[in-house]
């Protein structure tokens, strides 16, 4: 017989066999169940996405926005501030030969360098006759932002200062002028006036007690502000960066691979301010150094959130800046690169170090008297 004459199967009628509700629950379910399960499951997915995005929310919240004691902006503010009034106290030096009309790299030189770019520099329209004048007037308002005084004005003028001073000698550059820009731009952005300054020194409160939790984002608080800790998360974010690519880009070349590296900073006499071509005689060190320092920085931007082990990336943060300035004579910029690591140092233990500094000066001067 063909499929074609195959009978139908007819429907059930009340004399028919009563379908076995056991049967159907032991091999699956119930007709209707398989929709349901689908249901359920379909609940419990999107219970877990709400929780997940709950959870994700609460993070991101208490990461940006939990107010933050700015202490240790304001320490960052102190050394930033000297380390820019150095700088740039260097550049009057020989003024002429930087900024003078017949200059190493004059006005029109730089602009020509850079034509198909907008950058920003008063240099280029001030007057030669005005220009020791204004430099001058520059050293004096890096050295207000550095006391404190008038720090959310003096801010916002010393990152023009710095922009302008870079963008007039762009062939002059090299990672100190960039770390300083970095850092004096989110110095300008936070209230790194509202500790260790003079504004803040006048803004004390006359009774002591503890200090207040601005409301808001707390743009000039003198306690913790949402404004500190987004500033201070920025800063922590672009050292992860910087110490990323940094190790990234040496990945790209094969001395970092084979380990001789850090020899060919050791030998050379340009840089050289220590002699360690002793080392020749252990390449095995040679090699370890070249390979810790890659791990080192591609992994800091991991490790440093870690806080069991944020104490021990500092330190070899100012170990590998410290070596720098031994080994290559790059003060100004190790120094710079350990400000910029303070930011993960928490405020309170700023705070400590600094009372206890202050406090120390306090019983030498008495003694004195």
């Amino acid at each position: 017989m063909s499929l074609m004459n195959a009978p139908l199967p007819q429907a059930p009628t009340e004399s028919s066999e009563p379908i076995d509700i056991d049967h159907w629950q032991k091999i699956g379910s119930t007709p209707d169940s398989s929709a349901q399960s689908s249901t359920e499951h379909r609940g419990v997915f999107g219970q877990y996405v709400n929780e997940l995005g709950r959870q994700a929310s609460s993070v991101w919240n208490q990461f940006w926005f939990t107010p933050a004691d700015p202490a240790t902006l304001g320490a960052i503010r102190v050394l930033i501030g000297a380390m820019l009034v150095y700088t740039h106290f260097v550049w009057g030096l020989d003024f002429e030969s930087f900024f003078g009309p017949e200059s190493w790299v004059t006005n029109e030189l730089v602009q020509r360098y850079q034509q198909n770019d907008w950058v920003f520099s008063f240099w280029f329209v001030l007057p030669h006759t005005y220009a020791y004048p204004v430099h001058l007037a520059c050293l004096g308002v890096l050295t207000l932002f550095t006391f404190g005084v008038f720090t959310r004005v003096t801010s916002l003028l010393s990152l023009l200062i710095v922009i302008s001073y870079a963008n007039r000698l762009p062939t002059a550059q090299y990672g100190l002028d960039q770390i300083n820009g970095i850092l004096m731009f989110y110095l300008a952005v936070g209230p790194s006036g509202a500790a260790y300054s003079i504004d803040s020194w006048l803004r004390r409160p006359k009774e002591s007690g503890p200090r207040t939790t601005a409301h808001g984002f707390g743009w000039d608080a003198y306690g913790p502000s949402i404004h500190a800790n987004i500033a201070s998360r920025l800063i922590q974010l672009h050292m992860c960066v910087i110490y990323l690519f940094a190790g990234l880009g040496k990945l790209q070349g094969t001395a970092w691979w084979d380990g001789n590296a850090m020899w060919l900073a050791f030998a050379n006499r340009e840089y050289q301010t220590l002699d360690m071509t002793w080392l020749c005689d252990y390449p095995w060190a040679v090699h370890v150094m070249t390979h810790f320092t890659i791990f080192w920085e591609l992994t800091y931007c991991v490790f440093v959130w870690i806080p069991v082990l944020t104490p021990i990336v500092l330190f070899f943060a100012v170990v590998l800046h410290v070596g720098i300035g031994l080994c290559m004579g790059m003060w100004t910029f190790a120094l710079a690169m350990i400000f910029g690591n303070l930011i993960f140092v928490p405020p309170d233990i700023v705070r400590r170090f600094v009372s206890r500094l202050t406090a120390r000066r306090h019983r030498v001067k008495s003694f004195g008297r």
